[in-house]
């Protein structure tokens, strides 16, 4: 079902939803097939060797991510929008990393210029109508020639399940998930590629992943789904 909600364009989209299903989420995302063996493998492949490297995990959700990139020797930064999941961040990692709500939509007061060498944002953007303020920002913290990878949904699956939206709009939508209903922003595959060239970064590398193996053990249906129409695009641009 698609919306014009305008109230959304000043409260974060994510907030209202994760602070009601966070822990929930939580409790199921680390082992969800849709995540463990079709979002992350496809978004850890994009990764450059990160030892060394000052990350900012935007919308770290659980912290999988932050934990992950700690294990990897990062000096990691993580925030989201949803204090319910920050503190299941910060319950994550301890004193390894600092962990602040923030809005993805909004200056992220915390972070300098050209602080960070890469920026991770796994299944967040599609909570923003408007990415090239964020993408910009962004840029903004990123060392120069610095990475940025991201998930997010397929333009094409999304209007597959909206199909009374219009393909070529960004439009807020509402779906039913089992942990309850959820908005996002569906937009055209020419408005993901034109808010990273017009906020100053280059695309490298874009993936429409297949699900690896472990996935058909978990759910044969959704596996066979999944290896003939993408759910997700991950993309790997560098800042100019």
């Amino acid at each position: 079902m698609a919306s014009d909600n305008a109230s959304s364009r000043h409260d974060p989209v994510g907030r209202a939803i994760y602070d009601r299903i966070g822990k929930d989420y939580s409790a199921a995302v680390d082992t969800r097939p849709h995540n463990a063996y079709y979002e992350r493998p496809a978004t850890l492949s994009l990764l450059p060797a990160v030892a060394g490297l000052h990350v900012l995990d935007a919308g770290s959700g659980n912290g999988w991510y932050t934990e992950y990139l700690l294990l990897q020797g990062a000096r990691v930064t993580a925030c989201d929008v949803s204090p319910v999941m920050v503190q299941q961040a910060q319950a994550r990692v301890g004193e390894r990393a600092p962990v602040y709500v923030a809005d993805l939509a909004q200056p992220l007061a915390f972070a300098h210029d050209r602080a960070f060498d890469l920026v991770l944002a796994p299944l967040v953007l599609h909570y923003l109508e408007d990415w090239e303020q964020t993408l910009t920002e962004f840029r903004r913290i990123l060392h120069i020639h610095g990475t940025l990878v991201f998930s997010t949904h397929h333009p094409t699956a999304d209007y597959q399940h909206h199909p009374e939206s219009d393909y070529f709009a960004t439009q807020l939508v509402e779906e039913e998930w089992k942990l309850g209903t959820v908005q996002f922003y569906r937009r055209p595959m020419s408005a993901i590629v034109n808010a990273l060239t017009e906020s100053g970064f280059c695309i490298e590398r874009m993936l429409e992943p297949h699900p690896t193996p472990e996935y058909q053990q978990a759910d044969p249906s959704e596996y066979e789904q999944l290896m003939r129409f993408p759910h997700f695009v991950v993309i790997r641009a560098r800042s100019l």
